[in-house]
């Protein structure tokens, strides 16, 4: 049985916003993802842009999620750490999120932070997946 994604019309839209209002699965392996930043495999310094370290940091979940056997698809809910969060802000860490989960983005939360592990980090993304 696979994950259904559930966006009632007694609830705001909230797919135009790129998340999903309910999440439900089936039994399977829960994966909880370490929250992601904008870093490669060596550390490398992140990227000024916020959208560039929100595509980075998008990817990193993908590489993760692979790690355990899981695809973006197979993602329940995400939650999105943002520094200093405002629309503008929003907008362009929802501009990476369509490349990760195509058509089927997950439950959501965005939480502004005033800082991050690091100072350059801007934003941070951890999800919870389940793979049947």
């Amino acid at each position: 049985m696979p994950i259904t994604k559930i966006n009632p019309d007694t609830l705001p839209d909230a797919g135009s916003l790129g998340y999903t209002q309910v999440v439900t699965s089936p039994p399977g392996t829960l994966i909880f993802c370490s929250g992601q930043v904008a870093l490669d495999r060596d550390g490398t310094p992140v990227p000024e842009d916020l959208a560039e370290q929100s595509r980075i940091a998008a990817g990193n979940v993908k590489l993760a999620l692979e790690a355990a056997g899981a695809t973006p698809g197979d993602i329940t809910a995400m939650r999105l750490y943002i520094v200093d969060l405002d629309p503008e802000k929003m907008a362009a860490v929802g501009s990476a999120l369509p490349a990760l989960f195509g058509g089927s983005a997950p439950a959501a939360t965005a939480i502004g932070v005033t800082s991050l592990a690091d100072p350059d980090y801007k934003v941070e993304i951890e999800v919870t997946a389940v793979v049947s």
